[in-house]
């Protein structure tokens, strides 16, 4: 057996989740496959030299133009199960950060849109293990 055959090539993502007092969370809409078209959490690959609070700071700025200090967030937990991404294999440390229910977003960078959903009214297409993230951090934050 070879050192490929025993070894897989993981890549290391941040999300976060983003909530309001009132209950509500900030989903992006997908641009890009996989899972164009459905809901997610602002988040993506973390940079060389960034740590994973950094790199969910940046990409929730990147993609909603909410922009929060990393020290701010809260980690949920670290999903690594087998198959989340169909790319291959992605382990993410997700965190929670509660802001104003006023606070304005922009859709940026990978985003078709962003908005506000209630917790209890989340969308039926939720990207990856998302619902799964959601969940803990609603869970969290309760």
């Amino acid at each position: 057996m070879t050192d490929t055959d025993t070894h897989e090539t993981i890549r290391y993502t941040a999300d976060v989740v983003v909530m309001t007092p009132d209950g509500n969370a900030l989903l992006i809409e997908r641009d890009w496959p996989p899972f164009e078209g459905h809901w997610a959490c602002a988040g993506g690959h973390v940079d060389p030299g960034e740590t994973s609070h950094e790199a969910a700071a940046r990409e929730l700025a990147e993609e909603t133009g909410v922009h929060v200090a990393a020290s701010d967030l809260c980690q949920i937990g670290v999903f690594d199960q087998p198959g989340r991404d169909p790319r291959g294999r992605y382990v993410t440390v997700a965190y929670v950060v509660t802001v104003p229910s006023d606070t304005p977003i922009v859709a940026g960078d990978d985003a078709r849109t962003a908005r506000w959903w209630p917790l209890n009214g989340l969308p039926d297409r939720l990207a990856f293990d998302h619902a799964e993230i959601l969940s803990a951090a609603a869970a969290l934050t309760s």
